[in-house]
C-alpha cells in the first residue's frame, strides 16, 4: 500500500462509556501507512476519582484539558498506571503535580523499570499486582492482566460495578478512517487483520511461542468476568457480540500467520514523501 502523508487529526472530546466512566481520546496517524491509531485512557468519576493511565507527551495540553474538564485535580484520589510505556505514562509527572491528593497505583516492576527516567514519589505510591484489589470508596476495582501485552508490568483494570474492563494494549487495531468511538460498522475482516497485525507485530510477538492450552486458560480468566464494555488504549470501545468476536480472534493468535510488517522500502517512501524540497 503506497504511503501518502495525511492531515493531522482534530481533538476528540471525552465520551462517557459507562456511568461516570469516560474514555479520554487521542487519535494519530500510523507511521508508514494511511491508517489511524487510537491512544486512549480513562477517568472513573466515582466517590474517589481515578485516572487510568496518563496519555502521551505529544498530546499533553489537550489531554490535561480533557481530563480536568471531567474532574477537579484536587478531587483525584488515584492515578492507576497500567504499565510503563510512554503512551500510558507520558503525562505522569504533570498529573502528580496537579493532583496533590492522589496516590499513584503502580507496582515494584514498574518502578524498577521506569525509575531511570522518572523519580517515583514512593511515599505516594501503592503497589498493586495482578489479582490484587483496590477499594476506591464506592467500588472495588481489580487489577487483572489482559490477554496479551507488551510489558511484563501490565495489569488491566476491572470495574464490576459498571462491567467495564480496561484491557490496556490487548485488542489494539489500526483503522482506515476515524469512525464513531465504538467499533460498529467497521469491516470485520479488516478488523481481524488489524488486530492480528498489532498483536503479533507490535504488541505481543511472543504469542507465537506460547502453549495454546495455557494461553486459552489465561484468556478464559478475563472473558469469564462478564464484561459489558471493553475499553483499551488502541481501539474503539467494544460491546455486545464484538467482545466475543475479539476474544475469539485473540484465542487464535498463537497459531495465526504473522502479517508482513513495514520494512526499509516503506521507510524510504516516508522519508521521500516528507522531505523538504531543496530551494
Amino acid at each position: 500500500m503506497p504511503f501518502a502523508p495525511l492531515e493531522p487529526q482534530l481533538a476528540h472530546a471525552p465520551i462517557e462509556i459507562a456511568p461516570e466512566t469516560f474514555l479520554v481520546q487521542q487519535i494519530q496517524e500510523a507511521c508508514g501507512q494511511p491508517l489511524f491509531v487510537y491512544l486512549n485512557s480513562l477517568v472513573i468519576r466515582g466517590e474517589e476519582p481515578v485516572i487510568v493511565d496518563t496519555g502521551t507527551p505529544a498530546n499533553r495540553r489537550q489531554w490535561l484539558e480533557d481530563v480536568f474538564s471531567l474532574v477537579e485535580p484536587e478531587d483525584v484520589r488515584w492515578i492507576y498506571l497500567s504499565h510503563d510505556d510512554v503512551d500510558h505514562s507520558g503525562n505522569l509527572e504533570q498529573v502528580l503535580d496537579a493532583c496533590p491528593n492522589a496516590t499513584l497505583v503502580c507496582s515494584w516492576p514498574i518502578v524498577e523499570r521506569h525509575t531511570n527516567c522518572f523519580d517515583f514519589p514512593l511515599e505516594r505510591c501503592r503497589w498493586i499486582n495482578d489479582g490484587d484489589s483496590l477499594d476506591v470508596g464506592d467500588r472495588v476495582l481489580a487489577a487483572l492482566r489482559p490477554p496479551n501485552f507488551d510489558s511484563p508490568t501490565t495489569r488491566g483494570l476491572w470495574d464490576p460495578s459498571t462491567g467495564v474492563y480496561w484491557a490496556v494494549d490487548s485488542f489494539a487495531t489500526p483503522l482506515t478512517e476515524v469512525p464513531a468511538m465504538e467499533l460498529d460498522g467497521v469491516d470485520r475482516d479488516f478488523w481481524q487483520f488489524g488486530l492480528t497485525l498489532f498483536a503479533l507485530g507490535a504488541v505481543s510477538p511472543w504469542l507465537t511461542l506460547v502453549d495454546e492450552a495455557k494461553f486459552a486458560a489465561h484468556v478464559d480468566r478475563i472473558q469469564g468476568l462478564g464484561i459489558t464494555t471493553l475499553a483499551c488504549c488502541h481501539s474503539p470501545v467494544l460491546r455486545g457480540p464484538r467482545i466475543d468476536d475479539a476474544f475469539a480472534i485473540v484465542r487464535g493468535l498463537p497459531s495465526a500467520d504473522v502479517p508482513a510488517l513495514p520494512d526499509q522500502s516503506v521507510l524510504d517512501e516516508i522519508v521521500a514523501a516528507t522531505a523538504t524540497p531543496i530551494a
